[in-house]
């Protein structure tokens, strides 16, 4: 068996910069959620990640879900929200606080939001590892941001390119 060569990447966010940001964001989503019942949503693929260490640093009871929904096509977005797995749990007078790996334009997000709210959850935040907002084209009210990066394109600690690259420990751009 061959084992995968690492790509040549600058890097952005080591794999210390990144265990300080989510013990960061924990610390303030444990504040504000302390005697709640939390319903975290990740926003799959690229948050599955940052989901699962931001769950263990909450070190407090929280229940998961996922979806799936994509606009992207390669490095563009197409505009075109497409569901293509949605949640398995109600969010009705839930607590729920999605979960996203980087927000860029912010439209696939915006209409998540949109959806969700419109089943009537008890609040609705958002709580991104990374924050684009040189890139943004719709206005998305996050909570907790972890890093606001310029616009760079990057991959790696489940953000890909073309389903590669999420395997990556750290954060690092492709020039």
């Amino acid at each position: 068996m061959i084992a995968a060569m690492k790509p040549e990447l600058r890097p952005v966010l080591t794999e210390d910069d990144l265990r300080r940001t989510v013990t960061d964001l924990a610390e303030r989503i444990r504040a504000d959620y302390a005697d709640t019942d939390l319903l975290l949503i990740g926003l799959l693929k690229g948050s599955f990640v940052f989901m699962s260490d931001l769950m263990r640093a909450l070190d407090m009871p929280v229940e998961v879900d996922f979806m799936s929904a994509t606009s992207y096509v390669g490095r563009e977005s197409s505009g075109e929200l497409v569901i293509l797995k949605g949640l398995n749990e109600s969010v009705h007078q839930r607590h729920v606080l999605i979960v996203e790996d980087i927000i860029d334009t912010g439209l696939t997000l915006s209409r998540i939001r949109e959806r969700l709210l419109l089943e009537g959850p008890a609040s609705l935040e958002i709580v991104t590892l990374i924050d684009k907002p040189a890139r943004r084209q719709a206005d998305v009210p996050v909570k907790y941001v972890g890093r606001e990066i310029p616009d760079l394109f990057i991959v790696g600690y489940g953000i890909d390119f073309d389903q590669k690259y999420r395997w990556l420990p750290y954060i690092g751009t492709i020039d």
